[in-house]
């Protein structure tokens, strides 16, 4: 990489906002940033947060009055602060923890393989017991839970208020749960009832 030198008009165009010299300066210090940051942090998203944080209080600093005194030492100014940024981030222990260069990969907490079976099993089961209701109470149901449309759309199909729609949704839930109970099947109903 070339090496840039700066000058008062690239620090005054960058203060101003010109998006070329705010595209090139995104461009030069951020493959530099991305070097320091990584050698010193392994989490690609730490990495990019610092970058982030890094480009935010520089650009913070440069549009306050007075900016930097000497716009030719802009590269040393945004080195000190990514050093800053980087300090804040080890001092912050509670935020995220490094790991040993040879640390075991992290368990994955996320959704598992058949996480959407189980939903679709679910889902199914509700479909069974929703067959054992009303017309419109299953209608109520089936469009909030099952097809996930937006409140205001039901109000406007079956033509009541929200207000008039929750006692409605009330006492359809109410109903599913008694059918429910009466089926025994195993639903756990208080995720939706919480929507």
């Amino acid at each position: 990489m070339e090496r840039q030198a700066f000058d008062q008009e690239y620090v005054a165009r960058l203060t101003r906002g010109d998006t070329e010299t705010e595209r090139h300066f995104a461009s030069y210090f951020g493959d530099l940033l991305l070097i320091k940051l990584r050698a010193r942090i392994r989490s690609p998203q730490l990495v990019e947060d610092a970058r982030q944080e890094t480009f935010l209080r520089v650009l913070n600093v440069l549009r306050k009055k007075g900016g930097i005194e000497h716009p030719e030492r802009l590269g040393a100014f945004v080195n000190s602060v990514c050093e800053n940024v980087l300090c804040e981030f080890f001092r912050s222990d509670s935020r995220f923890q490094q790991l040993p260069e040879n640390a075991a990969e992290p368990v994955d907490e996320g959704a598992h393989a058949d996480s959407g079976f189980v939903t679709t099993e679910r889902k199914a089961a509700v479909r069974q017991v929703l067959e054992k209701l009303a017309d419109t109470d299953r209608e109520i149901l089936r469009m909030l839970f099952l097809e996930e449309k937006d409140k205001d759309e039901v109000c406007q199909y079956f033509h009541i208020d929200r207000d008039y729609l929750r006692v409605r949704v009330h006492r359809a839930l109410a109903r599913c749960r008694t059918a429910i109970q009466r089926s025994k099947g195993p639903l756990p109903l208080e995720n939706i009832a919480g929507r």
